[in-house]
């Protein structure tokens, strides 16, 4: 697997959302596919609306994880986007395809569909916190120990075709309701409900 190089996340988050489905995305033993996404730019549903000290790497960064704990209790992993404005995608759902002893383990549960359906359950099963944010989404390493470094990554996948992908308004928002920003793969049943 080759993970996915910086500058393919300079993109807008509206574009970059569609296109990461079908990626894989690797933390540790924790293996699987995104299946659903949603962007957010500048529009009323985003942190970015009022860039704040939390959603100041969804402006000052692109190619980064934005990691944020929402409702006291849930982390929820962010790609950002856009090299020359603000964005990040959320990442909403992910098939699981390895490690699934320790997804079932952090999410005391053996539904394989339970896993990694919805953006917290992604982050309680891959071991995701705030540790991660603002650390790059490729895989670098380390030149004097040839070791990853951030050892959460995405790599490159063949593309989903269009004609596979579906579009419906972002989930649980108030703001932006009209905007068809959330993506997923047709029929796939990890995708959350």
């Amino acid at each position: 697997m080759n993970p996915l190089p910086q500058s393919w996340f300079a993109k807008s988050a509206l574009t970059l959302a569609p296109r990461l489905l079908g990626k894989v995305v690797k933390k540790g033993s924790c293996v699987g596919i995104i299946v659903e996404t949603e962007a957010y730019g500048t529009d009323p549903a985003s942190h970015a609306y009022r860039v704040t000290k939390r959603s100041a790497p969804m402006r000052d960064s692109w190619g980064h994880w934005y990691v944020y704990f929402t409702y006291g209790m849930h982390w929820c992993a962010n790609v950002t986007s856009d090299k020359g404005g603000i964005g990040a995608v959320l990442i909403r759902a992910v098939e699981p395809k390895g490690g699934l002893g320790t997804m079932k383990h952090r999410r005391k549960t053996d539904n394989i569909r339970a896993l990694c359906s919805g953006p917290a359950k992604f982050c309680q099963a891959f071991g995701i916190t705030g540790a991660q944010n603002k650390s790059p989404v490729t895989d670098g390493f380390a030149r004097h120990t040839g070791r990853s470094v951030s050892g959460f990554a995405i790599y490159d996948a063949p593309e989903i075709p269009k004609t596979r992908i579906a579009t419906s308004p972002r989930v649980g928002i108030t703001s932006g309701t009209e905007l068809p920003w959330r993506f997923y793969i047709k029929g796939n049943p990890f995708v959350s409900r």
